[in-house]
C-alpha cells in the first residue's frame, strides 16, 4: 500500500503536486486513496474480451471493458427510471456522459437485462425477457472483443494478421465524435431530432427532421456555400476533431476549441438536445464538462425547439412561447407547438366573404421572426402595403416586415415555424387574428405557456461571450490575425500578377471556371419579356419541347452567359401566385439540379430561365440509334445515382419539399462531363412534407407526366406524394440497363407488354443473378455485372405498390453502396 502511495507521487504530474501540496494532510491521504481505488479497479478490469463474457445490467457499478490508458470505460449507464444503455464513456467524467451507444432509442429493463459477447462471435444486448435488442452481427470462431484507448469499441480476429477488425463502434455513432474519430459521407451523428451528416454538396451541415417539418439551419441557410465560408469542390467528405482542439471538414470549415492546444486535454464533440454543435473539455480535477466551441453563438438559431406557433427566447437559457392567442398542443413537449384558441376561416370560407365584410386584424410581436415558409417577398415597400398583401392572401397567417433603405423587406408568411426572438432582430411579426381577439387578454409571451423551459438540462453557455468561442490568449489571438492578414496580402498580389497575365496574353478565364464564378456571385432575379426576347434572338434557336413547353437558347450578360429559355404553357395562378412560387423554386440549388436563374412573369408570358447544360438530355444519349457510340456503361451509372441524388434532395433535403411529377430521360440534362442535372423540377405544385413528399398526399387539379413514367395512383385518383418519382425513376433505370423505352417493350406476338408483366420478368432476373440478357447488348459485355443487378433490383422495388417502394434517399444510398466498390478496368 505504501509502495503504491509513493510510486503515485513519483510518477504524479507536476500541477496535480503543486495543487497537493496546498490541501491538508488529511485531505491528501483521501485523495490518494481516491486515486488507488479507481487504479485498482481500472487494474482489475479488462480491455479484451474472449467469448462467453457478459456483464449483467445488476453488476452495472462494475465496467465491461476499460481502455488499456484508462481513458475510456463501457458498461451500462443510467438513461432513466430503470432503463439502461449499454455505452462508452470518459472514465475521468464526473457524470459518465455517453460518447456512444449502442441502443440510444431502446433502453434496457433494470433486471434481467445483459451484455454478452457470444461464443458465435456477436456482441449481443439482450432485454429482461432475453429478446436481443441490439447486436453487432458479427461471427466467427476465435474473435475477440476490445475497447482501444481512442475509445473505439471493436470486435475482431486476433488470428489474421494484424488483427482483422469485423466491427468498430466508430462505423456507428451516436451524437459524439471523439478525438481521431472520423465523420464521413457514411455515418451521421443524430441527436433525436437534429442530424449533422454530409450533404449531397459535400457540405457538412445541421438539420432538425421533426414529424412535420425539417429544415437545414447550420451553416446559415439564407447564404449559399460560399458565403458561409465552406466549398462544395471536394468529393472526400470527412470530417475529424483532433488532440489540440482542432474541428476540421473536408468543406473548408475550420474551428477551434477555447482550450487549444492545452496539452492532455480529453475532447468531445457533440449534437446536444438544443440542436447546437458543441465541443466540451473534461475538467480533470472535477470530472465536469465545459463547452469550449459552439457552432451557433444565438441559442435560438436551431430549428424545430418550439414547434408551430410557437418562439424560442434566450432569457438567459432556451425558453419557448406561443404566439398571442396560441396554446400548447402538449404541455410536455414543445415540439407539439402551439394552436389557436380563436376559430380559424379557411380559405373556401373566406373566399366566400367580400373583402370590405372580412373582420381581421393583426397583432405586433415584437424583434420577433419565423424562419421559412414565405409566400411571397417584397422589397422596398411600405408597411400599409405589406398589410395590404397579407389581407388579400388567404393562405397568409402573419407577415414579417423590417426595416430597410427606401421601405422595408415584406415576407407573408404561411406557416408559422422555426420562430425566435432577439433584441438584435430590427423587425416585427404582425399576426393575423379576428378583429374580436382581445390582445390585452395574452401577453405578447403567451402566459399559458411561460416558465416552460424547452431544454432544461441544456449546457451552461453565456450567449454571445467572446471567450466562449475563441482562445483566451490575446497575443496568439493577435498573431493569427496578422499572420492571415499577411497571407491575404500575399494572395492578393498573386491574384492581380496572375490576371494581369492573362489579360496581356489575351488568354480568356476557363469558361467552367468563368461559369462557377457566375453561379456564386449571380442572383435569382426577374427578366422582362423584352430582355429574354433579346436574349433569345425573338425565340430563334429551339433546344426541345415538351409538354410544360417549349426551350430556346439565349445570350446574356453582352454574350458572355449562355441560358436556356423556357416558354411555359397552362399555367395557373396570376402573376403574385407565380411570382411567389418562383422565388422559393430559385432557392433550390443542388449539383444534381439544373439551376433555375430567373423568370419573367409579364401579362398572358410565363418564361424560366436555366443553366445551359452543353450535353442534351439522357434520351439523345440513350435511345438515338444514328450515335455510332452507346452510352458506357460508368457514365450511365454515374448519371443513375446523381438523378437518385437530386430526386432525394427535392424529396428530404431542400428548405422546400418539391414532389417532380414527370422524371423521364428527356428532364434529365448532361453537362460536358456526362454529370446528371435534373431539368423541370417545381413546376407541379410545391408541397410541405406532410403534404406530397411524405405525408399523405395532396390532389393535384389534373394528371401529370409522361405516358410510360406514370405511376398506377395517377388514374386511381388518390392523393398524391413523391412515390410518383420513385415509380418514374425506377423505369429510367430499368431503361439505362436495356438501352431502349421500356413502353416500347412488346411479347413475341408484337402486343405491349404491361408493367405487371415487366415487373415479373424482373423477379425472375433478379432470383437467377443472370442480368447479362437484360442489359444493353451494344455495350458488348462492357459493364459492371453487379451494378446491373443491383440497378435492376432497384428499378423492380420502384414499380412495386407505392407502400411497397423506397424513398428515392433510400435508393441514393444503396446506389453508393454499389459504387464504392473496386470495378474491373473493362467495365470503366
Amino acid at each position: 500500500m505504501a509502495l503504491h502511495l509513493a510510486y503515485m507521487l513519483v510518477s504524479m504530474p507536476a500541477k496535480q503536486c503543486r495543487m497537493l501540496r496546498k490541501l491538508p494532510r488529511l485531505a491528501i491521504l483521501i485523495s490518494l486513496l481516491s486515486l488507488l481505488l479507481r487504479s485498482s479497479a481500472s487494474a482489475s478490469a479488462q480491455h479484451t474480451l474472449g467469448p462467453g463474457s457478459s456483464l449483467s445490467v445488476e453488476d452495472h457499478a462494475r465496467p465491461f471493458l476499460v481502455s488499456p490508458d484508462a481513458t475510456f470505460s463501457c458498461g451500462f449507464l443510467d438513461a432513466g427510471d430503470n432503463a439502461f444503455s449499454f455505452s462508452v464513456w470518459y472514465t475521468a467524467a464526473a457524470n459518465k456522459t455517453a460518447v456512444w451507444t449502442a441502443n440510444p432509442d431502446a433502453a434496457v429493463n433494470g433486471r434481467g437485462s445483459r451484455i454478452s459477447f457470444r461464443h458465435d462471435g456477436g456482441l449481443a444486448l439482450s432485454g429482461a425477457n432475453g429478446t436481443t435488442v441490439w447486436e453487432t452481427k458479427t461471427s466467427g470462431a476465435g474473435l475477440s472483443v476490445s475497447l482501444l484507448n481512442s475509445g473505439n469499441l471493436v470486435v475482431s480476429d486476433p488470428s489474421s494478421g494484424g488483427g482483422r477488425t469485423l466491427w468498430q463502434s466508430f462505423d456507428w455513432p451516436t451524437d459524439t465524435l471523439v478525438p481521431s474519430q472520423r465523420l464521413t459521407k457514411n455515418t451521421t451523428l443524430v441527436s433525436r431530432f437534429f442530424f449533422l451528416y454530409f450533404d449531397n454538396d459535400n457540405v457538412l451541415r445541421l438539420r432538425y427532421d421533426g414529424s412535420d417539418i425539417s429544415s437545414i439551419y447550420w451553416p446559415n441557410p439564407d447564404y449559399g456555400v460560399f458565403p458561409n465560408g465552406r466549398t462544395a469542390y471536394n468529393s472526400s467528405r470527412i470530417a475529424v476533431l483532433d488532440d489540440t482542439g482542432v474541428f476540421l471538414s473536408s468543406d473548408n470549415l475550420r474551428v477551434v476549441a477555447a482550450d487549444l492546444g492545452v496539452p492532455g486535454v480529453k475532447r468531445r464533440l457533440t449534437i446536444d438536445p438544443d440542436g447546437n454543435l458543441r465541443i466540451y473539455s473534461l475538467d480533470p480535477s472535477t470530472g465536469a464538462w465545459t463547452a469550449t466551441w459552439a457552432a451557433m453563438a444565438q441559442a435560438c438559431s436551431a430549428h424545430g425547439l418550439c414547434g408551430r406557433n410557437a418562439m424560442c427566447v434566450y432569457q438567459p437559457s432556451l425558453r419557448c412561447s406561443c404566439v398571442p392567442g396560441h396554446e400548447m398542443v402538449d404541455r410536455h413537449d414543445w415540439r407539439q407547438g402551439c394552436r389557436p384558441m380563436f376559430g380559424v376561416t379557411n380559405c373556401s370560407q373566406q373566399a366566400a366573404v367580400p373583402e370590405q365584410e372580412q373582420r381581421l386584424k393583426f397583432v405586433v410581436v415584437p424583434h420577433t421572426d419565423f424562419y421559412g415558409y414565405d409566400v411571397g417577398y417584397n422589397k422596398t415597400v411600405t408597411f400599409e402595403h405589406c398589410k395590404k398583401l397579407c389581407l388579400e392572401m388567404c393562405s397568409c397567417a402573419a407577415f414579417s416586415y423590417r426595416p430597410f433603405e427606401g421601405g422595408g423587406l415584406c415576407y407573408p408568411k404561411g406557416f408559422l415555424y422555426n420562430g425566435y426572438t432577439s433584441p438584435n432582430f430590427q423587425g416585427n411579426i404582425y399576426l393575423k387574428v379576428p378583429i374580436d381577439f382581445d390582445a390585452s387578454a395574452q401577453s405578447v409571451s403567451a402566459r399559458s405557456s411561460e416558465g416552460l423551459a424547452c431544454n432544461p438540462d441544456g449546457p451552461e453557455i453565456v450567449q454571445g461571450n467572446p471567450d466562449t468561442f475563441q482562445t483566451s490568449r490575446n497575443n496568439a489571438r493577435w498573431s493569427y490575425l496578422f499572420a492571415f492578414a499577411g497571407v491575404l496580402g500575399v494572395l492578393d498580389i498573386i491574384f492581380i500578377a496572375t490576371s494581369w497575365w492573362f489579360l496581356s496574353s489575351k488568354q480568356s478565364i476557363p469558361s467552367s471556371l468563368e461559369a462557377g464564378y457566375r453561379m456564386v456571385t449571380g442572383q435569382f432575379r426577374r427578366f422582362t419579356y423584352g430582355e429574354l426576347k433579346d436574349a433569345t434572338g425573338n425565340f430563334k434557336e429551339e433546344l426541345g419541347r415538351g409538354g410544360s413547353g417549349v426551350v430556346y437558347r439565349g445570350v446574356l450578360d453582352k454574350g458572355k452567359k449562355v441560358v436556356a429559355v423556357k416558354k411555359l404553357t397552362n399555367v395557373a395562378g396570376g402573376d403574385e401566385e407565380f411570382w411567389a412560387e418562383m422565388t422559393l423554386i430559385g432557392r433550390i440549388n443542388h449539383i444534381n439540379l439544373v439551376r433555375i436563374w430567373g423568370f419573367c412573369s409579364q401579362g398572358k408570358h410565363r418564361l424560366l430561365v436555366y443553366e445551359y447544360v452543353e450535353n442534351q438530355s439522357l434520351d439523345r444519349h440513350l435511345f438515338d440509334t444514328d450515335r455510332t457510340t452507346p452510352l458506357p456503361w460508368r457514365e450511365r451509372y454515374r448519371i443513375a445515382l446523381g438523378t437518385a441524388r437530386g430526386l432525394a434532395y427535392l424529396h428530404h433535403e431542400c428548405l422546400e419539399w418539391v414532389i417532380h411529377c414527370d422524371v423521364k430521360p428527356e428532364n434529365i440534362l448532361l453537362t460536358r462531363e456526362f454529370d446528371a442535372k435534373i431539368a423541370d423540377f417545381g413546376l407541379a405544385k410545391l408541397s410541405k412534407r406532410n403534404d406530397g413528399a411524405g405525408g399523405d398526399g395532396m390532389q393535384l387539379s389534373h394528371m401529370r407526366g409522361t405516358t410510360g413514367y406514370m405511376a398506377p395512383e395517377w388514374a386511381l385518383n388518390v392523393p398524391i406524394n413523391a412515390k410518383v418519382d420513385v415509380y418514374s425513376y425506377g423505369v429510367v433505370l430499368l431503361e439505362m440497363v436495356m438501352g431502349c423505352r421500356v413502353c416500347d417493350q412488346t411479347t413475341a406476338g408484337g402486343e405491349r407488354l404491361e408493367m405487371a408483366q415487366i415487373a415479373q420478368a424482373l423477379r425472375q432476373v433478379v432470383a437467377s443473378g443472370n442480368v447479362v440478357p437484360l442489359v444493353d447488348g451494344r455495350l458488348q459485355g462492357q459493364f459492371n455485372p453487379r451494378q446491373a443487378l443491383e440497378m435492376v433490383r432497384i428499378s423492380l422495388s420502384c414499380v412495386e405498390d407505392r407502400s411497397n417502394r423506397p424513398t428515392m434517399d433510400d435508393v441514393a444510398k444503396a446506389l453508393t453502396a454499389c459504387d464504392d466498390e473496386d470495378e474491373h478496368p473493362a467495365y470503366k
